[in-house]
């Protein structure tokens, strides 16, 4: 996914769920769904010798078998629900609300 711009995509999401190890430059929702060397390769420089580099470190990793399963387990055991999100956003809103009870608290 030699992509300069993804603001955040559902392939590399969709291939780490199937165990297939995603390759992509680090940019946007790529860089935030896909961790370097454990459920997937990410690259720095949206050019050809990058991807190159990471297609070459790739076949490595598919040679080595256990370092392979390993990250398609862990890439397979992402989770991409909203679940924690919204236990984040829950909390900022209860953080944000705060004065506001404390001060109704105060006065009533």
């Amino acid at each position: 996914m030699p992509s300069r711009f993804e603001p955040c995509g559902l392939s590399q999401m969709y291939a780490q769920r199937f165990g297939a190890i995603p390759i992509a430059n680090r940019t946007g929702g790529l860089a935030e769904t896909i961790e370097d060397g454990r459920t997937g390769l990410l690259f720095d420089r949206a050019d050809a010798a990058a991807l190159r580099e990471s297609i070459r470190l790739a076949f490595d990793i598919y040679a080595a078998s256990k370092r392979f399963n390993d990250m398609r387990r862990a890439a397979m055991a992402q989770k991409f629900d909203w679940s924690g999100s919204a236990q984040r956003y829950s909390a900022l809103y209860r953080e944000i609300d705060a004065p506001a009870r404390a001060q109704a608290g105060q006065t009533g």
